[in-house]
């Protein structure tokens, strides 16, 4: 019996990084290893960015599906999806964003939802008061709604057991895969173009993510004051207001707006990548940095000692000199450097999109059994 199972893909049309990311790997990963027996259905309130939509494998097995009724996108993807995913057969809903819309039991539709983080509970200061109580409301209504939960990394696991009251044996741990062209070496002509368009230094540690505070870029700020005055510091993401508080230097090169190919050739002209995150659910831009050839030096206190593996280095997020000498041992030149690259490459191995697809295509059988 052919197997549809429809998506909340929202965030795979609208968003670059991050959530995005996350369905647009996880989408194609199953184009590549599932057959003509199993259909997804990709459900979006619009046709989002063609630039992402457009990242999606063309394969007659993955269609795009848009509301057809003038509701607004909202209450569509909370309510009156429902009925679309009746009325198109889906069997199995997936919730990539850690939200499912309502009623999906009472229609007789399985549902499994992936779990990112659970940050606004934990660190409610992130957020503003009433966000804060929207996103914990949508929560709680999810879990209730979830036939299964699939939490992105132990860290999240543990969070949504603690905080959502959920047991155990509802919960998989399944981590999130990398997208392949993080491995690929750019050519020296693409290196070249983008070291002159955004105006690259020669020697650099390289951050990726939202520029906000909850990310403290900040640190790896500080420790540059104690490395090698040709060392620089350039962050790509998205900047909040976090990011005109940050000291002003000629070494710190904030890049907003930067696509995924020229993302890839950024990431392989850097010397360390730095994650100093005071939280998070799992941190994908470690695994990135591992796959393009980088040591990592990141931050205790939630989950990137289990995204970075045991060859990296982690200090505490207030540790400006420790974050300068684990950087400084990790700089080109130093004897262990190229085998704590071959140690981590060899730890991410688990996070490989086909096994990624693997385990969630058992989730969606269990379901359906």
């Amino acid at each position: 019996m052919k197997l549809i199972v429809g998506f909340d893909a929202k965030r795979i049309v609208r968003n670059g990084t991050g959530l995005g990311s996350y369905g647009r790997t996880l989408v194609n990963d199953l184009i590549r290893r599932t057959d003509e027996d199993v259909a997804l259905r990709l459900y979006a309130p619009d046709k989002g960015r063609d630039d992402l939509r457009n990242q999606i494998i063309n394969s007659e097995r993955a269609r795009f599906y848009y509301p057809t009724h003038s509701l607004s996108s909202s209450f569509w993807r909370s309510f009156g999806i429902v009925k679309d995913l009746q009325k198109d057969g889906v069997q199995i809903y997936h919730g990539l964003s850690g939200e499912l819309p309502i009623g999906l039991k009472k229609a007789g539709i399985r549902s499994v939802v992936t779990i990112h983080d659970l940050i606004f509970m934990r660190h409610p200061e992130y957020y503003h008061w009433i966000d804060t109580k929207i996103y914990e409301w949508k929560f709680r209504q999810t879990i209730k709604e979830a036939d299964h939960i699939i939490a992105i990394s132990e860290r999240t696991k543990q969070d949504i057991m603690e905080l959502g009251g959920v047991s155990e044996d509802k919960i998989t741990v399944i981590y999130q895969s990398y997208a392949p062209r993080f491995s690929e070496k750019p050519t020296p002509e693409q290196v070249a173009a983008v070291r002159e368009r955004y105006q690259i230094p020669a020697r650099f540690i390289l951050n990726v993510g939202t520029i906000e505070e909850r990310k403290n870029l900040r640190l790896a700020i500080d420790a540059i004051n104690s490395l090698p005055e040709d060392i620089h510091v350039v962050a790509v993401g998205r900047q909040t207001k976090y990011a005109e508080q940050l000291p002003q230097s000629p070494r710190v090169h904030l890049l907003s707006g930067v696509d995924d190919e020229t993302l890839a050739a950024i990431y392989s002209m850097a010397e360390v990548f730095v994650y100093p995150s005071r939280y998070e659910g799992f941190g994908i831009p470690i695994i990135e940095a591992i796959a393009a050839g980088l040591p990592v030096v990141a931050c205790t206190g939630s989950c990137l000692e289990e995204a970075g593996g045991p060859a990296n280095l982690y200090v505490a997020p207030d540790d400006a000199k420790g974050m300068a000498s684990a950087v400084q041992s990790m700089l080109k030149g130093n004897a262990e450097r190229e085998q704590r690259i071959r140690q981590s490459q060899q730890y991410i191995e688990r996070f490989k999109g086909t096994d990624v697809a693997a385990q969630v295509l058992k989730v969606y059988e269990e379901l359906r059994s």
